[in-house]
């Protein structure tokens, strides 16, 4: 098998998002709670004989080597040892800094895919291992479940909660998180929480006000969302969301956003498709 197609790398979104303090070493210790969406980035493999691996497609960095699903495809090579090579094909629908997670997102299908392709015989726990060095939402992505996460985002508990209809609202604004987290207005006292799914709604983003001052046009899309329904920020990206009792409720208000921005309706899911993915692939694996 030279190509395999339609591996899917969905977004993710978080419903909310506890910064409980600031490390020794720098980073923050959080909780917060997401789940996968309809919304994914499509990824193609074209096996080479020689050693090369090759990005192409949508959105690609100008710096390839630094574009997460190379680096993800360079390691798996380094640390399995593997001589050939591959091409990645790669079409973007995750907005790019929209807090969606779409980065770690193609690098956990990355490991995954390659993993098969490559039939290296990983386990999903050496792969999330791997992961973990290139961003610490990656082995969620790697596992594909529901997550609530805490610490520096290093503790995973999988948790399903309810699916909900979503209307993601994408303001055209790229934030950094390193900017959000380096902020001296970040509230960092957060008391940690135990889990609890159905207090959830109850619970608050810490960095929505620090990016609402920092970029004014997320705050303004926040307003304009709270119309129909709670307005959410997820993670520190740009994306705004609410939730709605159809699926059709939330499609009928795309033809309302304003021409300036963008946006989509769809499901929040427990279960990664990229899951689905592997399995019809060891299907196809079997029968050749």
């Amino acid at each position: 098998m030279e190509k395999s197609i339609d591996w899917p790398a969905p977004a993710k979104v978080n419903w909310f998002l506890h910064v409980n303090g600031r490390r020794t070493d720098g980073y923050h210790n959080i909780q917060t709670y997401f789940q996968f969406l309809e919304l994914h980035d499509r990824l193609d493999f074209i096996l080479r004989d020689d050693q090369a691996i090759c990005l192409s497609g949508t959105a690609v960095m100008h710096d390839i080597e630094e574009d997460l699903t190379v680096r993800a495809a360079n390691m798996l090579k380094s640390h399995c040892g593997i001589k050939r090579g591959v091409e990645i094909q790669l079409k973007k629908n995750i907005p790019i800094g929209g807090g969606l997670g779409g980065g770690s997102s193609d690098a956990a299908t990355v490991l995954v895919a390659l993993n098969a392709l490559w039939k290296l015989g990983l386990t999903e726990q050496e792969l999330k291992t791997l992961g973990g060095r290139l961003g610490a939402d990656v082995p969620v992505f790697i596992s594909g479940n529901a997550t609530w996460a805490e610490g520096v985002g290093d503790l995973f508990y999988e948790e399903n909660g309810v699916e909900e209809s979503v209307l993601l609202l994408f303001p055209d604004v790229n934030v950094s998180t390193a900017k959000i987290f380096a902020s001296p207005q970040l509230t960092r006292d957060s008391v940690p929480i135990k889990m609890d799914m159905k207090n959830i709604s109850e619970y608050r983003n810490d960095c929505e006000p620090v990016t609402k001052n920092l970029y004014p046009g997320i705050e303004e899309a926040l307003e304009w969302l709270s119309q129909y329904g709670t307005a959410l920020m997820s993670g520190t990206g740009s994306t705004v969301f609410a939730t709605f009792d159809k699926l059709e409720d939330a499609k009928s208000v795309i033809s309302e956003i304003p021409k300036k921005w963008s946006g989509m309706a769809c499901k929040t899911l427990n279960r990664s498709p990229l899951l689905d993915r592997i399995r019809t692939f060891n299907v196809e694996f079997e029968r050749e």
